[in-house]
């Protein structure tokens, strides 16, 4: 049973840091990819200002559709938004490998338990959405 419960740990364990180390990796290489496109965002004192670049007004990627067209056309602040998705989904994957890490440990109750605080996050996505 120990060795299942460690098992459990070091799948959640990995979960989390491949999540952010892939998600610090894509934004890494986006915001390459921003600055070799954009070579006037590269000078601390210019025309461009940083708060200008992280303004609301800035056109980042806000939909999938979106997303998946700036990702098309090499873009990188929609590498950089898919970064922070990804860094976004990883602890709902952990909550996910929970579920089936409960199971594997034939923890019924903690696997039902787990389900449902998985059902409520994802559903708090699509209600934020909306």
């Amino acid at each position: 049973m120990e060795r299942r419960v460690r098992n459990a740990e070091l799948a959640i364990s990995l979960v989390l840091r491949v999540g952010v180390l892939v998600s610090v990796a894509v934004i890494a290489a986006g915001l390459g990819l921003m600055f070799a496109h954009h070579g006037e965002y590269l000078p601390i004192r210019g025309h461009y200002s940083y708060r200008e670049l992280t303004s609301r007004s800035t056109q980042f990627p806000h939909s999938f559709k979106s997303l998946g067209h700036s990702l098309a056309r090499g873009e990188g602040r929609g590498v950089i938004v898919l970064g922070v998705f990804i860094l976004i989904l990883t602890p709902v994957l952990r909550v996910a490998v929970g579920v089936v890490t409960f199971l594997y440990e034939k923890d019924l109750p903690m696997a039902l338990v787990t389900l449902y605080v998985l059902v409520v996050l994802v559903g708090s996505f699509f209600l934020a959405g909306a």
